[in-house]
């Protein structure tokens, strides 16, 4: 194929930052029309590689060419004006303004010095029209749901004229009904001649959407391939360079004790109302429901980063009450939160900060901390769950989601929590990172701790719990033991309104 028919090269592209080889001499072309898939492991080098394309950095060495014209670097002003157009996991919104405004953010149409409203609410309605997106251009983007808000930020790359739009893990944060959206506006764009690479982890998506999938593995290309040739097993051992048999790893049954770790009883607050239940020493215990089920409400009363207004929680038999994720992990009870980035680590500083960082006024004497002990707990933890890193120096922002993850996980396994909630374990996290997930939670049960786990995916549900509790409105609707896992009975206690 010619040259011609590719509207975006990248050839030889490699990014180097202190000790680590973020890209290493990286080819790939995206030929004109079509749905071009970017897959690969946490810190594969996915990001690094569509922000070279975007200006948001600029490649150590290579070269980037689009539509036949070369650049060896691009800024986001340059990339915007050669059509190509970036929708990231984090909105680039602003919630107090309207969708026309949203779209035109930077680039208001004017009447001589005055903005012009009418010609921007009308300039957005054609482009929202053209995508069969039903938003009125007028409403406050804070009002908007996720899904609504992704579909501006759509519309908005589409007023930049974008014909290449690179879309990272663009499913994440939406429901279900929202992904079918999605889904139907990335095949309008398509028909409309609009190029898209497309980064996700969910494979059924690739496989639903795209026409070829290059995978990276270790800041390396590996292998480009056309989808309608390969299948899902074949894919993941490019990915992770082996295969993965068994995704959700087998767990001694025998691990599970009767003895109750953690009970609540009636609880209410948070929204949720009269939530009673029960987890045994060695046991993981499945959350599900629907996304605004209470889930998650629930996980934040028993952390006590919200207060219950009625009911009780027993820890081992001892009624207790946090009021705050101090008092609680003081009682044994470890989260790892849905949104690791706002509230499980703190981004900014180091590994070994993180490790650490529930355990200090253990390891300090006053205000001295034994940095002996605490570099002994960090190197641990880090050799023991797998974290990739070049030093417990590095920033856990540098770090690839799943290492993130591990970062969390090792801050509760060094404090010694008894029970872990686990709120999306493996959310934007690659294949291979999950089975590591799965193994270690498998290897804490094993170890007599107790797992809470609130999930999305209703095959990681049923594949890591060993009963399940659903959710509806705030209320529990149904428990099932193993032998009663049943996708559509699940969906049917997540869909009840009334308790049964």
């Amino acid at each position: 194929m010619s040259s011609i028919d590719n509207i975006l090269e990248l050839k030889h592209i490699s990014k180097l930052y202190p000790g680590v080889v973020a890209l290493d001499d990286v080819s790939l072309s995206i030929r004109r029309g079509e749905i071009h898939a970017l897959v690969g492991e946490n810190g594969a080098g996915k990001s690094t590689l569509i922000k070279t394309c975007s200006g948001a950095i600029e490649p150590t060495k290579g070269e980037i060419i689009i539509n036949g014209e070369t650049f060896s670097s691009m800024t986001p002003k340059l990339s915007e004006s050669k059509g190509i157009g970036v929708i990231y996991q984090e909105f680039n919104l602003v919630g107090d303004l309207s969708v026309a405004e949203n779209i035109f953010l930077g680039r208001a149409i004017r009447k001589g010095v005055i903005v012009d409203q009418r010609a921007m609410e009308a300039e957005a309605k054609k482009i929202l029209d053209s995508l069969n997106i039903n938003i009125d251009p007028r409403t406050l983007v804070k009002r908007l749901s996720v899904g609504y808000q992704q579909m501006v930020e759509i519309a908005k790359a589409m007023s930049q004229n974008a014909q290449v739009l690179i879309m990272d893990e663009p499913s994440a944060p939406l429901t279900s009904a929202e992904v079918e959206s999605m889904f139907a506006i990335v095949d309008q764009l398509k028909e409309n001649g609009v190029t898209i690479i497309y980064i996700s982890h969910r494979l059924e998506e690739i496989f639903r959407l795209c026409d070829r999938i290059t995978v990276l593995r270790d800041g390396q290309y590996v292998t480009t391939l056309n989808t309608a040739e390969t299948n899902q097993d074949e894919l993941v051992k490019y990915m992770v360079g082996r295969e993965l048999t068994e995704i959700y790893p087998a767990r001694d049954p025998g691990c599970i004790k009767e003895e109750v770790v953690f009970e609540a009883r009636d609880v209410c607050g948070n929204g949720d109302k009269n939530i009673s239940l029960q987890i045994h020493k060695g046991e993981v215990l499945g959350l599900g429901g629907l996304v605004g089920a209470g889930r998650t409400e629930f996980a934040e009363l028993v952390f006590g980063m919200e207060p219950k207004t009625s009911g009780s929680f027993f820890m081992n038999g001892k009624e207790i009450a946090p009021k705050s994720p101090k008092e609680a992990i003081n009682l044994g009870i470890g989260l790892v939160p849905e949104d690791r980035k706002a509230k499980g680590a703190l981004l900014g500083l180091s590994i070994r900060n993180n490790i650490n960082m529930p355990i200090y006024p253990k390891i300090s004497k006053g205000s001295v901390i034994d940095t002996k002990k605490e570099n002994e707990i960090a190197e641990k933890y880090k050799e023991e769950i797998s974290i990739k890193t070049p030093n417990l120096e590095q920033l856990v922002k540098n770090l690839s989601g799943g290492n993130q993850q591990k970062v969390i996980l090792a801050k509760w396994l060094a404090a010694d929590s008894e029970m872990l909630i686990f709120d999306e374990p493996t959310r934007g996290i690659d294949v291979g990172a999950k089975q590591e997930i799965y193994t270690l939670i498998n290897t804490l049960v094993e170890q007599g701790k107790t797992v809470l786990m609130i999930s999305s995916e209703m095959e990681e549900l049923m594949g890591m719990s060993d009963r399940i509790i659903v959710l509806s409105e705030g209320r529990v609707t149904g428990e099932l033991t193993r032998e009663e896992f049943d996708q559509e009975t699940i969906m049917r206690y997540a869909s009840t309104r009334e308790v049964e």
